[in-house]
């Protein structure tokens, strides 16, 4: 739309004689000419920019990580301060509402050849999701932590799709599902 706008001027100038008008009435006819044109290609150009503002918000704004809790905690909320041990078992979730094991888990029951605690600080060494997930979580809550792509690993896969028994694999752009227990803070948790 902008080349033809242009062509439009630049065709309109070439055709008038100059010499039989005079300077201001020449620029009114061509200022006339361009209202008229930018006035056709309004709803282009407004179409144009809503889809280009729809394409910023959804870069600029990344989905909310969820928390859903599946069997509250009596202790007090997780903190940055404090350094914690959780039971973990990631998921990726899929685009059906269902999940498929990532090959990671801290639970013997979930295919960990023991039990053993993930220790973690928020903020540390952290997906961002991961972080602003367990932030919302009590010290004895197990909850479902839902982190959408852009808050875990992005377009970036982790692990080995060939990993085979022990391994654990994210594909790029999905969405996680963390099954997290937070037991406590890791110099108060015994015997585990």
């Amino acid at each position: 739309i902008d080349t033809q706008i242009s062509s439009s001027i630049l065709y309109l100038q070439s055709s008038i004689d100059t010499s039989r008008i005079s300077k201001p009435a020449f620029d009114s006819i061509t200022s006339f000419t361009f209202l008229s044109i930018m006035i056709q290609a309004l709803p282009y150009r407004a179409l144009f920019l809503l889809s280009l503002l729809s394409l910023i918000s959804s870069f600029s704004y990344a989905k909310d990580v969820s928390v859903t809790i599946q069997s509250p905690g009596n202790g007090p909320p997780v903190t940055r301060s404090s350094r914690y041990l959780s039971h973990v078992t990631l998921y990726i979730q899929n685009e059906d509402g269902t999940k498929t094991p990532s090959g990671w888990s801290t639970r013997q029951s979930d295919g960990a050849a023991s039990d053993s605690p993930f220790a973690f600080m928020p903020g540390v060494g952290l997906i961002e999701g991961w972080s602003e997930g367990v932030l919302k979580m009590n010290e004895g809550e197990r909850s479902w932590l839902g982190v959408p792509s852009e808050k875990g690993y992005g377009a970036q896969s982790v692990g080995s799709p060939n990993a085979g028994a022990g391994g654990f694999y994210v594909p790029p752009n999905a969405d996680l599902l963390f099954d997290i227990e937070v037991l406590g803070k890791e110099d108060e948790v015994k015997d585990l």
